[in-house]
């Protein structure tokens, strides 16, 4: 009866280590990065048009798990895969899959970095994920709003430094999820007129989109927004400092 108390805590430890364990085994199982490439994406649209059309619910449960695994296991291929659902299941579904899938992932990996992984975490990190902790433990939800916003560091990079610096769960998880639906939504929308560009026979890209005014403007006005709390902190700070400036 001991070896249970004893066993409980440690299974509670050990839980993300399975759960990405388990999301590398099924992602290279079925063929991982083929899934998640626009050209993929390209070649099969009439497919995968066609089954989202006779399966809707198994294929939005589907992508969105799919859009768990990758984000949970930090596999690149974020962008075309929120594009993929703007196309498959337009701009209010995809987008809203996208964003549950998004944080489902990011919260595994977050919670992750909180307990046996940690170390090994810090060790992938590397150095740069110390360049986010004055950040977080200035003003942890504000901060995060605007990382989230404005992707200055790898988003596998942000999930782990929030675990690692003690943030809460929640504000993560609010944070997360009101940073990335400007940008997820944007994304869903190139996806959901995308259909037109395939039908051309012409391959979806993304150059160009990282430099519309029309898309940049609204996400750097809300990052701005997002990061304005911590500088009037700052600023604060900085003016009742000993010797400021009268």
């Amino acid at each position: 009866m001991a070896d249970t108390g004893k066993g409980k805590p440690a299974i509670r430890r050990f839980a993300p280590i399975a759960l990405l364990a388990a999301g590398l085994i099924i992602f290279f199982v079925l063929g991982g990065g083929q899934y998640i490439s626009l050209d993929f994406l390209s070649a099969q649209y009439a497919n995968l048009t066609a089954y989202v059309a006779a399966n809707l619910l198994i294929a939005a449960i589907a992508y969105m798990a799919l859009y768990t695994l990758v984000t949970a296991i930090s596999v690149p291929g974020a962008a075309p895969l929120t594009i993929a659902g703007g196309l498959l299941f337009g701009v209010a579904l995809g987008g809203s899959l996208t964003v549950v899938g998004a944080i489902l992932g990011a919260t595994i990996i977050f919670l992750a970095a909180r307990t046996a992984l940690a170390d090994l975490l810090r060790e992938k990190a590397g150095p740069r994920v110390k360049k986010l902790r004055d950040g977080f433990e200035e003003n942890a939800f504000n901060y995060l709003l605007f990382l989230r916003l404005v992707p200055a560091f790898p988003f596998f990079l942000v999930n782990i430094a929030a675990g690692l610096f003690g943030m809460r769960t929640l504000p993560y998880v609010l944070g997360t999820g009101l940073g990335i639906i400007p940008g997820t939504f944007v994304f869903a929308s190139i996806g959901a007129g995308a259909g037109a560009v395939i039908a051309r026979g012409d391959q979806i890209s993304l150059s160009g989109v990282l430099t519309d005014p029309a898309v940049l403007l609204p996400i750097v006005g809300l990052a701005v927004l997002a990061l304005l709390p911590v500088l009037i902190r700052w600023l604060r700070a900085r003016a009742e400092r000993p010797g400021a400036a009268s």
